[in-house]
């Protein structure tokens, strides 16, 4: 049975997200699921004092409560409720709320926080409170850890807050694999990088000098797949991300591979293969290296993504004339074409919830990222821009990231993100341009 202070809180985000694109998923005896939609939704305002220093942590507790709360602000859920403007303040870890002066001050939720530092380790542990109901939201949690991952630290907390408040997955604690480009357009150097979701924590997988294009994280997140040209022509490689070994799969002599994907028990990679001018879906399995055809046409087969119980294979196709979007099953058999509007599609991607898909649109001179039901209903353009392109979900299905190039000689490209709805585009810092976003799992 639901407490009072959870309602409060959750039924504040339903009202505000009243039209959905989809029903909304309410549970008998669980939590709500929420569904963004594309009506107008008035960010929740939240209160996050700096954290309390229990002894160490210097400006670690400051920094962490900043973070948490730019995750938050982020989504476009959430509204801080600026420092200046509480008129308590918050000392002790254990002292009670003065719900009054936080309601003064409009708040509706509160989060209060401590951190300990003890050489090279770091406690962070936190409380949520509903003002309105004056309780606290669950029970208070704790996370440790090297004080060089503070920043997981605070992630973690701004996913447990979120989980609490909408009732969804967090998406904080994830990484995000890139190309990081730079030099002229005529001669782009692309090379593969990782940072935090953020954009924070850059760090550079392949050296200076390469092409690589479309990373892809493994379902643990402890591989990624790239395409190289450093043979002179496109090539799938396999990389472990924390040794960064590397190795080819599925080269094959006379042809190209381009455009891996793991399947979801992470032991397989579906990709497309070129040979003889006629380009087609394979499958080869990660320890034996055994390839396996699955599509045999004279059309172009590619960009392939399976769905989350790895049944089924969304990818794209001109066998009809120009790119569209197929589903087949995982091992390979008769398609059904589930694009049916005008344009070109490309590059699906299936969402980790399994009920949408997100693709890359051409149209009428202006490229999009959209979003369909898996039967091809209820498509929704999500963005426009001069170039858009290479759609990745988040590990909780709510936020996709893509490429945005803008126009001119130079072409520089970007990452950006958008929620579901279609609010909430942001750009994602980076050091430079940027492109082929792929987002992590939610970290262990």
């Amino acid at each position: 049975m639901r407490t009072p202070m959870i309602l409060t809180l959750k039924l504040l985000v339903v009202m505000v997200m009243a039209m959905s694109y989809a029903p909304q998923a309410m549970a008998q005896n669980g939590p709500l699921r929420i569904v963004i939609g594309s009506g107008v939704i008035e960010p929740l305002p939240l209160a996050i004092p700096n954290f309390v220093d229990e002894g160490g942590a210097g400006d670690y507790a400051r920094e962490i409560s900043r973070v948490i709360a730019a995750d938050l602000t982020g989504t476009g859920l959430f509204r801080e409720i600026p420092p200046e403007a509480h008129i308590s303040q918050i000392n002790s870890f254990d002292a009670p709320v003065a719900y009054a002066d936080w309601k003064a001050i409009n708040a509706q939720g509160l989060i209060v926080g401590a951190v300990t530092v003890a050489g090279d380790r770091i406690t962070v542990k936190f409380r949520i409170f509903d003002i309105f109901s004056g309780q606290q939201l669950g029970e208070g949690l704790q996370f440790a850890g090297s004080t060089g991952g503070w920043r997981r630290m605070a992630h973690k907390v701004a996913d447990a807050a979120y989980s609490r408040i909408t009732g969804e997955g967090g998406y904080f604690d994830s990484r995000v694999a890139f190309v990081s480009e730079s030099g002229p357009k005529a001669q782009r150097d692309k090379r593969l990088a990782v940072m935090d979701y953020d954009g924070a924590n850059v760090q550079y997988l392949t050296e200076s000098g390469s092409i690589v294009l479309a990373p892809r994280f493994s379902p643990t997140g402890e591989q990624i797949l790239f395409t190289s040209y450093q043979s002179g022509f496109p090539a799938i490689y396999i990389m472990d991300a924390r040794t960064l070994q590397t190795r080819s799969l599925g080269e094959q002599p006379g042809t190209m591979t381009f455009a891996p994907r793991f399947a979801p028990n992470g032991q397989t990679v579906v990709f497309s293969l070129e040979q003889g001018g006629n380009t087609d879906l394979y499958t080869v399995d990660v320890g034996s290296g055994q390839l396996s055809q699955l599509t045999n046409a004279p059309s172009i087969e590619t960009a392939p993504s399976y769905s989350p119980d790895g049944s089924q294979i969304v990818f794209e196709s001109d066998r009809s004339g120009g790119p569209q979007l197929y589903i087949m099953p995982a091992g390979g058999g008769e398609a059904r074409r589930i694009s049916g509007g005008q344009g070109r599609y490309g590059t699906p991607v299936w969402s980790p919830r399994g009920d949408l898909i997100a693709f890359t649109k051409q149209n009428a001179g202006r490229f999009h990222i959209g979003v369909m039901r898996t039967d091809g209903s209820e498509e929704r353009l999500l963005t426009t821009s001069f170039l858009d392109e290479g759609p990745t979900w988040a590990p909780n299905g709510r936020v996709i990231m893509f490429t945005r190039e803008s126009p001119g000689a130079e072409g520089a490209a970007s990452l950006w993100s958008v929620d579901i709805s279609g609010r909430n585009i942001r750009q994602v810092p980076t050091e430079g341009p940027a492109s082929d976003p792929a987002w992590s799992p939610l970290l262990p």
